[in-house]
């Protein structure tokens, strides 16, 4: 097939003969990872045949490099490929016909994964994929294995059989639903065997697999079924009506952009607390014209209620959605609100119900019943993970999941896995093995913190200290392109993620950079809302904004500069915990607030009078703000000596008045690096630890408080000046 309208041909010949035999494994893995409509995020895989050198015998043998466990073909690297010997492999056979329990989901089928280690071929220590029989079994020397939506849309239909030979003749053959797995690999080696001429399978609710002896011609085939597949597909759909009658025709209309970000940020808060009763979650919100067709359609709550079909799917989307039935011209939030309470309460009591009726005697303990998916008309969908790229990947995967009942409904009847089958894949015990050896969460892991004066200095550093916990950071500053520009260097360092970009807000990552005038409380609320759109609600804030404004030479300050001194230093703090509060207590999440003073806020000092009044004021404030707050919020603050070295509030002409104050030797050309560190010294010279204080020191006290280390503290202030005696408490 020479021109494709549903898939992209990438392929370069010059590319690939630049490479070698892995490494063009490696080039095919990222072009099929690389188009959703091929695969999806972290699923299906690839494989090759290669001959190489046996490290022991100097022979040449042949080798299966498959992809491993885990990893995601579209930024797969050589370490995400496994390497068997393939006559061991093919040898695993005789040890597996001998055993008296074989059979689909015996425990020999499971034991025969733990066999695969001793397959390994030059000590790779990358695990295999519980897929790796299907590429070793089966006779082509390249193999591809791809969920794309229009193949799944076939698979998930009612006469899918049928419907393989007479889309494809008899070029694909059909085997039906089972688990992945040794029996399914054996499965289709006996049907390349019965049917030579085959070059592909397509495996009943799951997807398909396709192979040949030239990596080039393996991947045009795949390309080939899939386009083949999703032209049929579009022809049976544009026959019926197409976009007009899609899924039943319009039951709700949708809601126009502003009204739809007022009612989700009105609600996500209160949802995020509700759905994370057992674990916090974070959001992704997608309301873009494809899901808001589905939800808005007559037969979204039959479809939603049949579930996903793919294993790939509903292992991040749970086995079916929340499905509201909210009609959004004639309710409100609070009848919104209602209505997610209850479908809320019947989804947990469904969830145990489904554990119930299908768990084994060995089943793993019963997982969060709380849905990770959850659909209003009007609106859109709202997913949840553990992080933001999770609950990207669980949008994008609900996604495939609505375009795969789209094609199966254009052609067919839909079908959904049976519940018993989906189970087994959800408790399979090598699932739970897996999902054992993953790395323990960070710390911070599942916490939303904003950072508000992120910008530079101290909330900067914060920001970058608590996304080493595994934060999600929402950079907070006056200056919306020094928000961002923080946000940015994390992202830069951290990545972006996996999944699907999301909407508006939503297409974010570990971090976003906002913009918000602490001392206008319509500015606080406005950005409160974008973290809600975002993320769907935060735990933790950092107010690290702040500003110092000297007297002058004749010792005053103006009335002005007195007021918005102490409109930044204390009332900012209060109108940030005030609005929050609000949304801390929609949440019914803990939560933690710290607050900046100051060391001056307990030492007099000539030439800050307004400084260090409204540092003294913020630390009372950090008591009353505990007592309002409590129990719900902890309510601390930290208290910095003077920071001079990466601090905002330290301008060169600043650094240069102090200088010239204390009588401190330098020249007008001097360097600014020196001047700062000249200053920065003679500060620390009259602290007990004689070393300068820093950001990065400060930034360690703001972790301390927002992480679970001081629990049970609050209405507390944490000093971190080096042991300024004069700011000992008397």
């Amino acid at each position: 097939m020479s021109n494709y309208q549903y898939v992209n041909y990438l392929w370069d010949d010059a590319k690939a003969a630049s490479l070698d035999p892995v490494g063009r494994l490696i080039y095919r893995s990222n072009l099929l990872g690389s188009d959703q409509r091929i695969t999806n995020t972290g699923g299906g895989n690839t494989s090759a045949k290669i001959v190489e050198k046996d490290p022991l015998s100097g022979e040449p043998v042949e080798v299966l490099w498959v992809k491993g466990s885990g990893g995601d073909l579209r930024t797969s690297t050589r370490e995400n490929f496994s390497s068997l010997y393939q006559d061991k492999l093919l040898g695993l056979q005789n040890i597996y016909a001998s055993r008296p329990d074989k059979g689909l989901k015996s425990q020999a089928e499971d034991d025969m994964v733990g066999m695969f280690s001793h397959a390994t071929f030059n000590l790779n220590p990358r695990a295999s994929s519980i897929d790796t029989t299907l590429h070793s079994f089966l006779p082509g020397k390249h193999v591809d294995h791809m969920h794309p939506n229009a193949i799944i849309a076939i698979a998930a239909s009612e006469n899918r059989e049928a419907l393989t030979k007479e889309i494809f003749g008899g070029e694909m053959a059909y085997v039906p639903w089972m688990r992945p797995g040794f029996e399914l690999g054996l499965a289709m080696q006996e049907i390349a065997k019965q049917q030579p001429n085959v070059k592909a399978i397509m495996m009943g609710q799951h997807g398909f697999i396709s192979w040949d002896d030239d990596e080039k011609v393996c991947y045009a085939h795949t390309l080939d079924f899939i386009e083949t597949a999703a032209a049929f597909i579009e022809a049976k759909y544009a026959a019926k009506g197409g976009d007009a009658t899609v899924f039943g025709g319009q039951k709700y209309a949708t809601l126009e952009i502003e009204q739809r970000n007022a009612t989700f940020a009105a609600i996500l808060p209160w949802l995020r607390g509700q759905v994370s009763r057992e674990k916090r979650f974070i959001g992704t919100v997608q309301d873009d014209e494809k899901i808001l067709r589905f939800v808005n359609s007559k037969d979204a709550a039959r479809l939603a209620e049949l579930g996903t079909s793919c294993p790939d799917h509903f292992l991040r989307t749970k086995i079916k959605p929340l499905y509201v039935d909210w009609n959004p011209q004639t309710e409100d939030v609070a009848a919104l609100k209602a209505k997610l309470t209850a479908g809320l309460d019947a989804y947990r009591k469904d969830y145990a119900a489904y554990y119930a009726k299908c768990k084994h005697d060995n089943s793993p303990a019963q997982r969060d019943p709380n849905p990770t998916v959850v659909l209003i008309p009007g609106l859109g969908m709202v997913a949840w993970g553990k992080d933001k790229s999770e609950s990207r990947v669980t949008a994008e995967f609900y996604n495939c999941a609505v375009e795969v009942m789209r094609g199966a409904e254009a052609i067919d009847t839909y079908c959904a896995l049976p519940l018993q089958e989906a189970f087994d894949i959800e408790y399979w015990l090598l699932e739970e093995a897996k999902l054992k050896r993953m790395p323990a969460e960070k710390e911070l892991a599942r916490q939303v913190v904003l950072v508000i004066g992120a910008g530079s200095g101290i909330g900067k550093e914060t920001a970058h200290r608590l996304v080493k916990e595994g934060a999600t950071i929402v950079a907070v500053d006056l200056n919306a392109a020094s928000a961002e520009a923080t946000a940015k260097e994390i992202t830069d360092k951290y990545g972006l993620g996996i999944g699907v970009a999301g909407t508006g807000l939503s297409a974010c990552g570990p971090a976003i950079g906002l913009a918000a005038n602490i001392t206008d409380r319509a500015s606080i609320r406005t950005m409160l809302d974008q973290v809600a759109l975002a993320y769907g609600g935060f735990d933790s804030i950092c107010v690290t904004a702040g500003i110092f404004v000297p007297s002058d030479t004749s010792g005053h300050i103006p009335d002005d500069k007195w007021a918005l001194t102490f409109n930044i230093n204390v009332t900012g703090s209060y109108l940030v915990a005030d609005e929050a509060f609000n949304t801390w207590k929609e949440q019914g999440l803990r939560g933690n607030l710290v607050l900046t003073t100051s060391a001056n806020a307990a030492v007099a000092k000539k030439g800050s009078l307004a400084y260090d009044t409204s540092k003294a004021a913020a630390n009372h404030l950090v008591r009353e703000l505990a007592m309002e707050l409590a129990p719900l919020v902890r309510v601390n603050g930290v208290a910095p000596a003077t920071v001079v070295q990466g601090s905002g509030m330290f301008p060169r002409d600043r650094v240069i008045g102090s200088l010239a104050k204390y009588a401190i030797p330098y020249t007008d050309d001097e360097a600014t690096e020196s001047l700062v560190n000249k200053l920065a010294q003679f500060y620390a010279d009259r602290t007990l630890t004689k070393a300068p204080i820093t950001p990065a020191d400060q930034a360690e006290a703001y972790f301390l408080l927002v992480s679970q280390r001081l629990s049970k503290t609050t209405g507390q202030v944490v000093t971190v000046d080096g042991g300024l005696h004069e700011a000992f408490l008397r």
